[in-house]
């Protein structure tokens, strides 16, 4: 019993994502009122019947300040809704299987993956609406499945990989197979794309190789920015979503390896064919069920119902680039959202090859978010009752680079007259002599020039044709090419990936050193990566565990455990001992400065119940932790450390805690993971 949708302020239906027996339940309640003769009502008419009443009562609370956040009802479902901007999400679950953090992280996820889709037009309610409520209406259709694909995808990975657990980037541990393909990506591979005239005026910033969900290689040129960890979690969810890993079918047993463990040396072995590719077709993610009927209200979007109803609606070819928008750090400050091409290439099933290019013109995209980002400064300040003092040097400066801007969006051929209509009409308010200045009449006037810098963002980077109609794309044919290079060079190499990430660091390596020890995750939250044993719960393969109940308990309790730790970080503690049953877990969260040297804890916020879920992959959580650390120690690199540990209980406090540094102390030394 689970659902999650968009709704405009109006109570429009933007965007819906229901299970089975939800959609079910839906049908059962309002197909029972139906007298005997009459239609079965749509199902997107059912469930916004259902949800209009909640969309209007959380709309008139916040206009009167008095807002709610979740609630339960009498049989005992959990609602939890928050607005970004004019758009309002609710999430709900009836059966348990998730709580108000769940839902409220689920929330958090789908508005993270839309403004990567969507970018700077997320900032426009009325904009959004036009991209999720397309008058298409196969348009439409196959965004929703896309992004309630989207959304099932990072519910798997949530709920079975560890790093999608704790929101981390794990790497493949093989140090020396690690700084070949490094090597390869910036001598080869990303050279000789970005050299060849086939590159439609695209720039390779980034390549990476993922090994289902772990990174193998990862190379950045040498001007592009840092790609951040809420980003990179977000592509490879959208990598996964394209290929699904089927862990079961894609990967050769490792039965016949004898240890593929990252520390010491690594055996080699004669694996079985990996499946061709007409093979893996059979590994496609289940169907939910039947795809809804649809009912569209809009007069000018009527459709018939049994026509939509056998409307078929195919999956975009994984092979083509996807715009994406992704957060860039220039020396001036941080871009968020700026345009960027996603090319994923499919080298074998489970191992891809992303590529991310700068899209031309991005420019424009940095000076559209610069004037967003001052007009909404300045609206914050003439609602705190500032505007006397916002009539400076800064906005004088705005108005001469504005006007700039419009004549270069001209040269460029974009339509801009509705924003130079509107820019005119603010100059007119707020410089010349006789208009009312910066007063609170200029409110409206703010959120228009938004609203328009966002619809040219919009035309020139989701529209088909941006500026210009030249092709801004690599060729099929030097993707065909890279594509083919990556496999030439990692052809001997596939088949030892595939097992070795399913069991890239194993507890073998840690139980002499650590008796009693049973699993540990330790995150470096300062890049967003992370170290874990491999704690894979399949039919085919057994970790230290076995594949039996014990390490399904095992898994249980980790998952458990983070969410138990989320809650108590949130409250403001950094360490966290927990006896249960047979088992002793410990959770540590500590700072230490560049040289390694453990700084003095300090007192950490505490959060309100209904903040943004900690985590690097909705809302980063810990860059505004380590920014609030490193306040007391300027001039300083600081970073941020956590610890999980599970051991087994007969082992004495003592013991366990200084293993628990010994632990912290070994996972990052260089001649351990020299790549982390």
């Amino acid at each position: 019993m689970k659902c999650l949708l968009i709704a405009s302020e109006s109570a429009e239906m933007l965007f819906y994502w229901t299970d089975l027996e939800f959609q079910q339940n839906i049908q059962k309640q309002y197909g029972a009122s139906q007298e005997e003769g009459h239609e079965f009502p749509a199902f997107e008419d059912s469930i916004s019947t259902l949800f209009a009443p909640i969309i209007i009562s959380f709309s008139t609370m916040v206009t009167e300040a008095d807002s709610y956040t979740s609630f339960t009802t009498e049989n005992n479902h959990i609602y939890v809704l928050h607005q970004f901007d004019e758009c309002l999400y609710i999430a709900v679950n009836g059966d348990g299987e998730e709580k108000e953090e769940d839902l409220r992280r689920k929330i958090y996820v789908m508005n993270k993956m839309i403004e990567v889709l969507f970018g700077m037009v997320t900032l426009s309610g009325n904009l959004l609406r036009k991209e999720l409520r397309a008058r298409d209406t196969e348009q439409r259709l196959r965004l929703w499945k896309h992004l309630q694909s989207l959304l099932e995808t990072y519910s798997h990975l949530r709920e079975n990989d560890q790093s999608f657990l704790v929101e981390a980037v794990e790497r493949l541990i093989h140090p020396t197979l690690c700084e070949q393909c490094i090597e390869f990506l910036e001598r080869r591979l990303v050279q000789q794309i970005n050299s060849s005239v086939e590159r439609g005026g695209e720039e390779v910033l980034h390549a990476f190789i993922l090994v289902h969900t772990k990174l193998l290689a990862f190379y950045s040129s040498r001007n592009a920015s840092i790609l951040s960890t809420s980003d990179l979690l977000a592509l490879i969810i959208m990598a996964q979503n394209m290929y699904p890993s089927n862990v079961d079918v894609d990967d050769p047993s490792p039965e016949d390896i004898d240890s593929t463990s990252g520390s010491g040396h690594e055996s080699f072995y004669t694996p079985e064919p990996s499946p061709t590719d007409k093979d893996s077709s059979s590994s496609e993610k289940p169907v939910r069920g039947s795809t809804p009927v649809f009912e569209f209200v809009d007069p000018d979007i009527q459709m018939a119902e049994d026509s939509l109803s056998t409307l078929e609606v195919y999956p975009p070819d994984p092979a083509t680039p996807h715009k994406v928008f992704l957060e860039v750090s220039q020396k001036d400050g941080l871009y968020p959202m700026m345009p960027h091409s996603m090319y994923c290439l499919k080298l074998w099933p489970g191992i891809t090859l992303v590529l991310l290019t700068k899209f031309p013109h991005s420019g424009v995209a940095m000076s559209v978010y610069t004037f967003w980002e001052a007009f909404a400064k300045l609206e914050k300040r003439l609602n705190e009752g500032q505007g006397g003092s916002t009539r400076g040097q800064p906005m004088h400066e705005v108005r001469s680079k504005l006007d700039k801007f419009l004549k270069t969006l001209a040269l460029n051929g974009i339509q801009s007259s509705q924003l130079q209509n509107v820019w005119t009409e603010f100059k007119n308010r707020a410089f010349s002599r006789g208009g009312p200045g910066f007063s609170r009449d200029l409110i409206l006037w703010c959120k228009n020039m938004k609203t328009q810098l966002c619809g040219i963002y919009r035309q020139c980077f989701l529209s088909d044709s941006g500026p210009d109609d030249t092709p801004r794309h690599l060729s099929p044919g030097l993707r065909e090419r890279a594509q083919t290079m990556v496999q030439e060079q990692l052809m001997d190499w596939k088949d030892f990936l595939l097992v070795k990430s399913k069991r890239n660091i194993t507890m073998v390596s840690y139980l002499e050193d650590f008796p009693g020890l049973v699993h540990f995750i330790c995150v470096d939250r300062s890049s967003g990566q992370m170290i874990a044993p491999s704690l894979s719960i399949t039919e085919r393969t057994t970790s230290e565990l076995g594949k039996g109940p014990v390490a399904q308990y095992i898994k249980n309790k980790m998952w458990s455990l983070v969410s138990t730790t989320r809650h108590y970080l949130q409250k403001g503690y950094s360490t966290l001992t927990l006896r249960d049953g047979d088992f002793y877990f410990c959770y540590f969260l500590w700072f230490e400065n560049e040289t390694g040297f453990k700084l003095e804890a300090k007192d950490i916020p505490i959060m309100p119940d209904d903040s943004a879920p900690i985590g690097m992959l909705a809302q980063n959580y810990y860059r505004k932790l380590l920014r609030y650390y490193s306040k007391n120690h300027p001039g300083e690199t600081v970073k941020c450390y956590e610890l999980l540990t599970v051991h087994l209980g007969v082992i004495p406090t003592e013991i366990i805690l200084q293993h628990c540094r010994q632990l912290a102390s070994k996972l990052w030394e260089p001649s351990r993971n020299p790549l982390l």
